[in-house]
């Protein structure tokens, strides 16, 4: 098959739209639903991504995408009890495999913005992801193939509808890429950089001390940044992203917003949140709603008077300011990367009241003495890599 024809482009009055090959054949097979353009975009996108982390980590690899950026990636480690709650996955009864744990933690981490989302696995889907990937409100998923039960769960997903699409794992596309903005077309070679544990050998901080896990984090930070739209950073612990802030004009916005996601993520493990008393009729995606109110600023909102009467089975305390601070505290060794140089000590400054430890960047801003000092200021382990990794 050279060209699929697809219902439409980015909007409905964007038509026709396809997708087609200038040689040979497309590389995939539709085997459910029917997948639009901005679905084929993030397909493509996550595929090279979790095709990426696979090769840099020798373990399976999911992210979950929204609007051509990840909002969370992850490799399959082991997923401990309080992970396995906050992703709404410890009431399932099945053996969690490393591509199931992979995609439960690239959808938890970041579940709001994952609601809906395209989902990209690097090995074949087995049946413990299907299952999880059914409960869950999404749009599709892409991986290079699926067991004959897994397909069979996902082909009953939005009474058939569900797009499922297999990708030929050994395709190659050209290194040379081209598109058109306003009849202009426009050509580059591929980003073919290849990421590992050595792309961070150039410690420009005091502290040079990088530890084999946390170069697998800056890895997956990297791997994720560079099919991330730019500008973005991406917090990572323990093998998954923790907190992505993509698309922002200004770095320090990147840094904040990308932040708050990783707090998010961390606060959500406090007991206090964990024990909310949510009454049983409540689903997933509005107790994720209620948390994301309870965690922030707009707590008062779900314990007005009233309010939170019809979402939790008592009234939950007030989660301070002090409390919130103080567990946040908690959190270390977190991995951050950025796609280009931090151009000011601020994003340090943010990144440090995340937990993070561990810094990777291209470096080459007049002002890299600041944010090296900044560092040293907090005994953070930095390394430039010379690269920068904007993608648009």
């Amino acid at each position: 098959m050279k060209e699929l024809e697809l219902k439409y482009g980015c909007n409905p009055n964007q038509k026709p739209s396809k997708i087609y090959m200038e040689e040979g054949e497309l590389p995939i097979k539709v085997l459910s639903g029917r997948p639009g353009y901005i679905n084929f975009l993030d397909a493509f996108n996550g595929w090279q991504l979790v095709s990426e982390l696979k090769k840099a980590t020798g373990l399976p690899a999911a992210t979950s995408f929204k609007h051509v950026s990840p909002a969370g990636a992850a490799v399959g480690m082991p997923l401990s009890d309080v992970e396995r709650k906050i992703y709404w996955v410890d009431d399932m009864d099945i053996e969690f495999t490393p591509l199931a744990n992979a995609y439960a933690r690239a959808r938890g981490a970041d579940r709001m913005s994952s609601f809906g989302d395209f989902i990209a696995l690097s090995d074949v889907c087995d049946v413990a992801t299907a299952k999880i990937i059914k409960r869950e409100v999404s749009d599709g998923v892409i991986a290079p193939g699926f067991e004959p039960e897994a397909l069979a769960i996902l082909k009953e997903k939005k009474k058939g509808n569900y797009n499922v699409i297999e990708i030929d794992p050994n395709y190659v596309p050209n290194p040379i890429e081209r598109k058109q903005v306003f009849g202009i077309t426009f050509e580059q070679g591929r980003n073919e950089l290849h990421i590992d544990e050595h792309f961070f050998d150039n410690i420009v901080t005091d502290n040079k001390e990088i530890p084999e896990s946390a170069k697998r984090d800056l890895a997956i930070s990297m791997i994720t940044l560079k099919y991330t739209q730019s500008n973005s950073v991406c917090y990572v612990k323990d093998g998954q992203a923790i907190g992505i802030g993509a698309g922002q004009q200004s770095r320090i916005h990147c840094t904040r917003l990308a932040g708050q996601k990783a707090d998010n993520w961390w606060l959500r493990q406090c007991p206090k949140v964990l024990n909310l008393p949510f009454l049983d009729k409540i689903k997933r995606a509005d107790r994720d709603n209620a948390i994301d109110l309870y965690i922030g600023e707009d707590y008062m909102d779900v314990l007005a008077d009233g309010a939170w009467e019809n979402i939790f089975k008592t009234k939950p305390e007030v989660f301070t300011a002090e409390e919130k601070r103080a567990w946040l505290d908690k959190n270390t060794n977190v991995a951050l990367g950025s796609d280009a140089f931090f151009p000011f000590g601020d994003n340090i400054e943010r990144a440090h009241r995340s937990g993070v430890t561990y810094v990777a960047e291209p470096g080459g801003s007049i002002r890299d003495d600041n944010v090296i000092a900044t560092c040293n200021k907090y005994g953070m382990a930095m390394a430039f890599t010379g690269i920068r990794l904007f993608h648009h």
